[in-house]
């Protein structure tokens, strides 16, 4: 650990805090001051640590990169959620997907001298200047959910989150059983993809992992793919375009949830039925999407679990107690489908 707030120093953080916006900060509970921003940023709360407990003077500064889709909101009250229980203090900021705010964020970590930092990349490219200078200012550096394309993994101590190219690979290979066993398994398959972020480490690898069991069967072709930037009103829009400008369409391969059910309701709009015209083939398993399997309108999600917080805490817990950690953490997650879903309905909480 390599350093410790006060609640004098905590107080200080609020006025700095609030001069520059955009951060959030929580701790563990006792007395409160809020201070408004001086430029319309996001409200400062700080709050002073209870006395006697090491765990409140350790400070995580964690950069999300939006607030676009369930999942994300998901992901980010999970952290907040354990980070709190765990009596630690939290800066947060919310990047509105725009690598320039996440940019500005991870400089003002390093500035405030936060002894852990954690953020999920909005994009794989452009963090080499500010993650060597997070390195120079030997703060450890955990990556949740999505990585970087820099080279090497010296740079941070894990990488905590999915296999999206596993993720695409359970798609594909689910979609390929599928058809078998509808009894189109010799058919020309159609299909049309909804990317996420362009650049984004799950767009990129979801759709190599799709593309890894497609190119193994001829008959299944990638007629159209745009992206949908993971929201479920582009995904709409997009799959929109997409029935106007394609003449057959078997199947809708979406990269997240979010934009599946965009498209569900695109293709209800235009008179067809989805998870029967046009099979829907999604991401993340979120509760919404369950729900539209078990009415019939979706016909797959890929498990990809945003509970992370539970994670983080236990590997902040390992880097302050001195202990070197395995440099991906990888969640254990399912798939479903009609034949489960509606009985894990019930135990969804995202």
């Amino acid at each position: 650990m390599k350093k410790f707030l006060t609640v004098v120093l905590a107080l200080a953080m609020v006025l700095s805090l609030a001069a520059c916006g955009g951060a959030e900060t929580t701790a563990a509970p006792a007395s409160t001051t809020t201070a408004a921003p001086a430029d319309g940023g996001d409200e400062t709360t700080t709050t002073a640590a209870p006395e006697g407990g090491d765990a409140a003077d350790i400070v995580v500064g964690f950069s999300q990169i939006g607030a676009e889709s369930d999942w994300r909101v998901a992901n980010t009250n999970s952290i907040k959620t354990s980070v709190a229980d765990a009596g630690f203090t939290l800066i947060f900021d919310d990047a509105q997907q725009k690598q320039e705010n996440q940019i500005k964020a991870l400089r003002n970590f390093i500035t405030q001298g936060v002894d852990v930092i954690a953020f999920s990349p909005v994009v794989e490219s452009g963090w080499d200047e500010v993650i060597e200078e997070i390195n120079d200012a030997e703060i450890p550096l955990i990556l949740i959910d999505r990585a970087t394309d820099i080279e090497g993994d010296e740079y941070y101590e894990t990488f905590m989150g999915s296999d999206f190219v596993e993720e695409g690979e359970k798609a594909g290979k689910w979609l390929v059983e599928f058809m078998e066993k509808e009894g189109r398994g010799d058919e020309d398959i159609k299909i049309v993809e909804l990317e996420g972020t362009v650049g984004s480490a799950p767009a990129n690898d979801r759709a190599s992992g799709l593309r890894n069991i497609l190119k193994d069967h001829a008959n299944y072709e990638i007629v159209a793919s745009q992206t949908g930037n993971f929201t479920r009103a582009e995904g709409q829009t997009v799959m929109e375009s997409f029935l106007k400008s394609e003449d057959k369409i078997d199947v809708l391969y979406a990269h997240n949830d979010d934009m599946a059910l965009g498209a569900i309701d695109a293709i209800k709009a235009a008179g067809l039925k989805p998870g029967e015209d046009i099979i829907i083939v999604g991401v993340d398993a979120v509760k919404k999407a369950f729900e539209a399997i078990v009415a019939g309108e979706m016909n797959c999600t890929v498990e990809c679990s945003p509970l992370l917080g539970p994670q983080l805490v236990d590997n902040i817990n390992k880097l302050m107690a001195g202990e070197t950690l395995d440099k991906r953490t990888n969640t254990i997650e399912s798939l479903y489908d009609a034949t489960n879903a509606e009985a894990e309905l019930p135990n969804r909480v995202y």
